[in-house]
């Protein structure tokens, strides 16, 4: 249905948008030292805003930017497996 449809789109654009503003979140949190680049949550807002442009490119057909929000959002959970990873070493 044209509702179903329209409301679709909103929730894809309304998503490339809060993508957009966790990517810049992030990137200004680690340029102004107030979070290091190998946190958890420095990851987990990279990792949130990559697949949520993810989504919003390929609804628009924007493949360059599919391909590398596919490659952003793969550094992002190796990233936060790796955050893990080593915290969980440190509480043993």
């Amino acid at each position: 249905t044209p509702e179903y449809t329209m409301n679709v789109e909103l929730l894809i654009e309304i998503g490339g948008w809060i993508g957009t503003a966790a990517l810049l979140l992030a990137y200004g949190l680690v340029s102004t030292r107030r979070l290091a680049g190998d946190s958890a949550i420095y990851q987990a807002l990279n990792l949130v805003g990559g697949a949520l442009i993810l989504i919003n490119s390929f609804y628009h057909g924007a493949m360059p930017s599919v391909v590398v929000n596919i490659f952003w959002v793969a550094i992002g959970l190796f990233a936060l497996g790796r955050a893990f990873q080593r915290k969980g070493k440190e509480a043993s």
